[in-house]
């Protein structure tokens, strides 16, 4: 590129930053709300509004996991495990389960790491059909509808289709055994064969303690432009290339690897955090599946997301107005990025900044401990109040059969 256009990219940077700066000091502490739509909807109580029955499984499908593992309390899979912590003090729980509205098993099919921390999958299927032959035969509740007032943690990187890879989960399907269950997943791809109507898509986990001591003065200048860090290529599980990600890290790398508007790399700095509160916009690409947990720290650290994942369903979209707070750039404009991000009004990016300084917004994307109002633990709680009250037709006539337990790979159909 010539040093022509680099002193034009430069200034144009510098005026951006001088214009959100002397905003900012203006309008520092000062957020927005969007009243009358859904970003009200994150204020709502559930409690009143449903009673949930939590099944009382033997330790081996979670307590024992854990203890095995205890690792997974920190990994971004690990709502399974907070939301079932939270359903145990709540006071949507019920003890009695013939006024329960849902049933929910706590089953922790994530809790299977590698000796780096990468979770395993092919467990998942077996342990989670056990979890549901033990709940039908002990309890009469999932044979009254198979499953249809039942719901279920699944936060796989394609959720009931408990494989990593897109291709192998799409062969794979949804468990057959969940079809009818509503399934609260972090996976959200619309037209995509694991992700079913009526699912609950929820935020990764990122440890909320840990990004609590992370922050740094409010006031502080935003002074990076663009900021990712993470992988571009996955050699060792896509050693050809532009699978990984379907190739939209790789173009980012390629195209801005150089532009001193993006700060981008595969290193991942002690000040990692503190760097995402002095950015603009955080690059927010798919990478194996649409979703991570750099959704959650951008929102919570202030930083304008910019989704690059075709098709994404993004956590709660019936209650956090992304479109108004978020840059969504498909995958194909990716070597147009910074033309993209720079040709947005400076009014513009100021109220997206305004609406994620929201305290609203960063609780809903997080699982606190203990739990607060309006978090993640109550925003499923919303939406599965909002299912409420279950259609008739959910419930079975007596002897009716609709799901085939002997659907799916034959290894899924092993013991657990």
């Amino acid at each position: 590129m010539g040093s022509g256009i680099w002193v034009l990219t430069l200034l144009i940077l510098h005026s951006v930053f001088e214009g959100i700066a002397g905003q900012e000091q203006e309008l520092n502490h000062r957020t927005e709300r969007i009243s009358g739509s859904a970003g009200d909807v994150l204020e709502d109580d559930p409690v009143g509004r449903l009673k949930v029955f939590v099944y009382e499984l033997p330790s081996k499908y979670n307590k024992k996991i854990l203890q095995k593992d205890p690792r997974c309390l920190n990994h971004m899979f690990a709502a399974e495990i907070y939301m079932h912590w939270f359903l145990l003090s709540s006071p949507v729980r019920t003890f009695n389960p013939e006024e329960a509205d849902w049933f929910y098993t706590p089953v922790y099919t994530t809790c299977d790491l590698t000796p780096s921390g990468l979770p395993l999958p092919f467990k998942s299927p077996r342990m989670m059909r056990s979890a549901i032959e033990l709940i039908s035969t002990n309890w009469p509740y999932w044979n009254r509808t198979e499953g249809a007032d039942h719901f279920f943690v699944v936060p796989h990187d394609f959720g009931a289709c408990f494989h990593y890879q897109e291709e192998k989960a799409i062969e794979r399907g949804i468990l057959h055994m969940l079809k009818r269950a509503t399934l609260v997943q972090t996976f959200g791809q619309r037209n995509h064969v694991c992700l079913k109507d009526g699912s609950i898509t929820i935020p990764p986990y990122a440890p909320p303690q840990k990004m609590q001591t992370h922050l740094i003065p409010p006031d502080t200048p935003r002074s990076i432009f663009v900021y990712f860090r993470g992988l571009f290529y996955d050699v060792g599980n896509d050693p050809e290339g532009g699978y990984y990600a379907r190739g939209a890290r790789a173009s980012v790398w390629e195209n801005f690897k150089n532009n001193p508007l993006f700060d981008i790399s595969t290193d991942h700095p002690t000040t990692y955090y503190e760097d995402m509160q002095r950015a603009v916009f955080c690059l927010c690409p798919l990478g194996w599946a649409p979703w991570s947990p750099r959704l959650v720290e951008a929102v919570v650290f202030g930083c304008i997301p910019v989704v690059i994942a075709d098709d994404i369903v993004l956590p709660f979209a019936d209650a956090i107005p992304w479109e108004e707070i978020g840059v969504f750039v498909a995958e194909e404009d990716v070597p147009k990025l910074d033309t993209i991000l720079t040709s947005i009004p400076i009014e513009v990016i100021l109220r997206k900044q305004r609406l994620l300084a929201n305290p609203s917004m960063k609780q809903a994307m997080l699982f606190p401990q203990p739990a607060q109002p309006g978090d993640a633990f109550h925003q499923i709680l919303n939406g599965l109040a909002r299912k409420l009250p279950h259609d008739k037709n959910v419930y079975l006539k007596p002897g009716q059969k609709i799901l085939n337990w002997t659907a799916g790979p034959v290894g899924d159909l092993k013991p657990w």
